[in-house]
């Protein structure tokens, strides 16, 4: 069976329902860049910062550097989160030791989407969704379903890494001079990329 085509559905969205509020989780500034270069001119868009899977340190500098990209371009609003690694390892309890993909992502994208649709709600954005998906590392139909299953109509499909928009993020984070990671954000995914 075809997965469905998030991209598609997403632009279909856009077409009858642009001019709205939306919510943007985002992990970072390299991530954020494409997504947000490619809705600015269909929403009204505020920018969320909730990741409690990154690490004090690391979770400070993408902060920065997403609050810069935002300053600069003047392509959203923004609200953060309280920072608490403490919910992430609790939700990925028992799942430490899975690789990247695994089980223990899909419980990250879980929490965080969760979340998401909490402050959506709260504040009464029309939408929702998450920049995850521009990532080539992630499954876009898990955070595709994860998304739907939480937030119904108020979940904007995506799959941000299709019509080039990884390729994208990679030039505007040169253009941007963003600071770019080279792991997921949490430290079981740090440790498996310093282990390569």
């Amino acid at each position: 069976m075809n997965k469905p085509d998030y991209d598609k559905l997403m632009q279909n969205q856009i077409e009858e329902n642009g001019g709205k509020r939306l919510l943007l989780h985002c992990c970072c500034a390299p991530c954020s860049s494409a997504c947000l270069e490619r809705l600015k001119d269909h929403f009204k868009i505020t920018v969320l910062f909730y990741n409690p899977n990154i690490g004090d340190e690391e979770y400070e500098r993408r902060k920065a550097e997403l609050l810069r990209l935002i300053k600069t371009t003047g392509w959203a609003d923004f609200i953060d989160c309280d920072h608490d690694e403490a919910e992430f390892l609790n939700a990925v309890k028992g799942l430490e030791s899975l690789g990247e993909g695994s089980a223990r992502c899909l419980k990250c994208f879980e929490l965080r989407l969760a979340k998401t649709k909490e402050v959506a709600d709260e504040h009464g954005f029309d939408f929702f969704t998450t920049t995850l998906t521009i990532s080539p590392l992630k499954n876009a139909q898990a955070v595709n379903e994860i998304g739907a299953r939480l937030g119904g109509d108020k979940w904007l499909y995506s799959d941000f890494k299709k019509r080039n928009g990884y390729l994208r993020s990679t030039q505007l984070s040169k253009e941007y001079d963003l600071y770019r990671q080279n792991y997921c954000g949490c430290k079981f995914s740090k440790r498996e990329t310093e282990l390569k």
